[in-house]
Formats: structure tokens, C-alpha cells, sequence
């Protein structure tokens, strides 16, 4: 994909990682970026094709306003998420529902919704922003983790069924960004544009999945081998 003269819809697109692909995408060239957000008016809007927009992935309505308000789109950038930290035995149910909804249901309505956008555009592209704990867990992120590894095998399912269409479906995997969501976190933090900017690179040459970081990489080469051995050196390096 040339994101020259596409147009884009990037969810969560008020801060972040999200922030950082409307801004990739302007300087490549797009024509136009749907900043979505549950409040658009925190949308900062620093150039005219920004088109601030509401949505929450978690309220259906939202969403069919958006295919309605932009029926244009050709490549969507699903990255809106929560942590609520909750853990799967002993944290609140009501916060592991909500962030299951917010990973695989929401990213999935979204999809679902815009595919016929998509398809109406020649097909263009979809892009997932998940994560390294896809593939693993820590403490305190098991309500994420298992909320990221579904939506990171919904990822390769709904790239079976749009490959018909012509949409190419791509998967995002990352450790920690430096974003407001890990503020809190004292290890290394991978800058957010270069986030967006390995995914734009990677829909460049049709690249259906991008690893971002080293501590992502050493995850999944991690899946083929003895998990006592991986969750060893995981508690090592994360002092817990």
C-alpha cells in the first residue's frame, strides 16, 4: 500500500500510538485522517485533513455513525485499548469483560463494520495494534494478555475471510511504548511514532504481520521452545 492519497480512520487517535499514526500518515501523504475518539474534541487538529471523530468501540452506535460519517476509508487502524490490570482469578469480572470487549469485540465490530468500506475502496487494509502479551503473561495482565491473544488470533481469522475482498489484514506486536498508559513503567519504552512508523513501512511491502521491538522478537521465538524455561527468564527479567 502507498499511504500517498489514502484515507485513513485510526481509533484512539487522540493521544499515544494512536496520535502518532495520524501524524505518520499526514507526512506520507495521506489525504485524509478520521481522528476517532470517544471525545474528538481532545483531538488536537494541527493540519486541515484531520477529521476529528467520535467513537467508542464499545458502543455499537458509535461505530455505525462512523461508517456513515466516513465512507471513504480505505486503510482502518484499530488501535484503541484499556488496562484495567485486573487479574483473571482474584480481579473484578466486570473489568476482564471490558477489556475482552474492548480488544476482540470492539476491534472486531470495527472490522466488520468498515470491511464493505473497505471492499467499496478496492479493498485497502486493516491494521491491528496488539501486543507481545499476545503471547505471554506477567503479573497483573492477565485480563490483557488473554484479551490481546484473542484479538491477535482474530487478527489471522478475519485475514482469511477479507483476502477474497482484497484487504490486507495486518498484525502489530509490540512491548511497552512510551505512552500516558505506561506511565507508571521503568523499563525500556519504545518511542510511539516508531510504532506507526514499522507498520506504515510494513503495508508498504504487504507485510502481514511487524514485530517492533527486540523484547517482542525474544517472545515469539520463545513459542517453540519449553515455556518453564521462558517464564524463568521472564520473572528474571522482570524482577517479579
Amino acid at each position: 500500500m502507498d499511504i500517498s492519497g489514502q484515507i485513513a480512520l485510526v481509533s484512539g487517535a487522540n493521544r499515544g500510538i494512536g496520535r502518532q499514526f495520524v501524524l505518520e500518515l499526514l507526512d506520507r501523504g495521506a489525504s485524509k485522517v478520521y481522528a476517532a475518539a470517544r471525545r474528538p474534541e481532545s483531538v488536537e487538529v494541527t493540519d486541515e485533513r484531520i477529521v476529528p471523530l467520535r467513537l467508542d468501540v464499545l458502543d455499537h452506535a458509535t461505530i455505525e455513525r462512523a461508517v456513515d460519517a466516513a465512507p471513504d476509508v480505505s486503510l482502518l487502524i484499530n488501535n484503541a485499548g484499556i488496562s484495567t490490570g485486573a487479574k483473571l482469578v482474584t480481579g473484578d469480572a466486570s473489568e476482564i469483560r471490558r477489556e475482552m470487549d474492548t480488544h476482540f469485540w470492539g476491534t472486531l465490530e470495527m472490522i466488520r463494520a468498515f470491511s464493505p468500506v473497505l471492499a467499496a475502496q478496492g479493498g485497502g487494509a486493516v491494521v491491528n495494534v496488539l501486543s507481545a502479551l499476545s503471547w505471554f503473561a506477567a503479573p497483573s495482565s492477565g485480563a490483557y494478555s488473554a484479551a490481546k491473544a484473542a484479538a491477535w488470533n482474530m487478527t489471522n481469522g478475519v485475514r482469511l475471510e477479507l483476502a477474497a475482498q482484497g484487504t490486507l489484514v495486518q498484525g502489530v506486536l509490540l512491548g511497552v511504548a512510551d505512552t500516558d498508559l505506561t506511565a507508571g513503567y521503568e523499563g525500556p519504552k519504545t518511542d510511539p511514532r516508531d510504532v506507526a512508523r514499522a507498520s506504515l513501512d510494513a503495508l508498504a511491502a504487504d507485510r502481514i504481520e511487524v514485530i517492533v521491538d527486540d523484547w517482542t522478537a525474544m517472545v515469539k521465538a520463545s513459542l517453540s521452545g519449553d515455556p518453564a524455561a521462558f517464564y524463568r527468564q521472564v520473572t528474571e527479567l522482570l524482577g517479579s
